[in-house]
């Protein structure tokens, strides 16, 4: 029996992104019997529970401001050790989801060594590029994510792009990596299209079925929202620009409304949050099209699921985004105009014309993205996986 200990996501049932997300398909979907899943959730109590029938343990993480997320992975694989130790489990495996605890890494890996697991690291994506986070801060995440790919004895990316990332500039560690994706559904929403909620959703909002360009996503800067909102008030076009996203309290959306007076243009609506996943899904699948303006990170989680919903996808022409849709969507840059005359071209485009993106686009996601795929090279992994 190999056991496998997961600890970098908040936990399950998922409530939150894309780790969790991941964590749940993972331990919902198994299918080979040799694999017993262990998996650390952030909680007030150190109680276990099953869920999935999988193990969860529930680690109690002092509230201690941004470094809460660091603290949780060291007391989660603190606990993992303690686990294999006392169990005196063989063949074991530590997943790692993210970089945060590299100062931290060498000393539990030692210790882990001895018991002789293996420990592997998701390296995420560019988490110290990300804007919310200061320069201190930023520079931490560099320094862990470099000692977490020089200590691990695997590294599992879920683009291409980091696969070719870690190898280029970690080159000295000589890092072992594969690469697995990240996996999205093309089922479509459970919702008609006289649901009531879909229905009053529309009717609060002003919004018609495919008469709007939609975004998705956290309303921070290196998603680019500027450039979008920019260029979608240079372009000609009649449909509306729906933006799904918290903005309450959130300077960046001052910032962006004194730069680009977006107020003044009536195609321009942000809706805030939809947290009902069905509803979500159905307003993806009624957009027009979609813009994704995301440049950071592997492959990203609200890019697959719009390929897997949305006809018409508008992406921003960076290594990731191009892995991943591939034909399957449309590309512009951060070039004035570039976008603009991208959304008036689609707005010309012929029924049979969208048919095509959307088909090839759910194709893509079938073939390279689908759950059951992620989850079969997953478990092929850790059952194949031997010190």
């Amino acid at each position: 029996m190999k056991n496998i200990f997961i600890i970098g996501s908040k936990g399950i049932p998922a409530k939150y992104g894309g780790f969790e997300t991941f964590v749940e398909y993972l331990t919902k979907m198994k299918v080979s019997n040799d694999i017993s899943y262990h998996v650390s959730c952030m909680a007030e109590n150190n109680e276990e529970f099953q869920y999935n029938n999988v193990r969860c343990f529930n680690v109690n993480v002092p509230n201690v401001g941004s470094a809460k997320a660091v603290l949780y992975d060291i007391m989660s694989l603190k606990r993992c050790y303690s686990y294999i130790k006392e169990h005196q489990l063989k063949d074991a495996i530590v997943y790692i989801l993210a970089c945060r605890i590299g100062p931290f890494f060498s000393k539990y890996k030692k210790l882990l060594e001895k018991l002789d697991v293996k420990v592997m690291v998701n390296p995420d994506g560019h988490e110290w590029k990300r804007s919310k986070w200061n320069y201190y801060i930023r520079q931490y995440w560099k320094f862990s994510e470099k000692l977490m790919v020089k200590h691990a004895d695997l590294l599992v990316c879920d683009s291409k792009g980091i696969e070719n990332y870690i190898q280029k500039d970690y080159a000295k560690y000589n890092p072992e990596t594969t690469f697995i994706a990240y996996g999205a559904t093309v089922e479509k929403s459970i919702l008609t299209n006289e649901s009531s909620q879909l229905i009053d959703w529309y009717k609060a909002h002003e919004i018609h079925p495919f008469q709007y360009y939609l975004i998705v996503g956290r309303f921070v800067p290196e998603n680019n929202y500027e450039l979008m909102i920019r260029e979608f008030m240079a372009s000609s076009s009649k449909k509306d620009l729906v933006i799904i996203s918290n903005v309450e309290q959130n300077n960046f959306y001052q910032e962006l409304l004194s730069r680009t007076g977006f107020d003044k243009d009536e195609r321009i609506k942000f809706v805030g949050t939809v947290y009902d996943q069905e509803l979500l899904k159905k307003i993806r699948e009624q957009a027009y099209g979609y813009f994704h303006g995301h440049e950071v990170g592997g492959t990203n989680p609200s890019l697959l699921e719009a390929l897997a919903s949305t006809q018409l996808n508008l992406l921003l022409n960076v290594v990731f985004n191009k892995e991943v849709g591939t034909d399957g969507a449309m590309y512009f840059n951060k070039e004035v105009g570039s976008l603009a005359s991208l959304v008036n071209e689609a707005d010309s485009y012929t029924q049979d014309h969208i048919e095509g993106f959307s088909s090839r686009a759910k194709k893509r996601i079938t073939d390279e993205y689908s759950w059951e795929k992620i989850v079969h090279e997953y478990e092929t992994l850790f059952l194949h996986s031997h010190k």
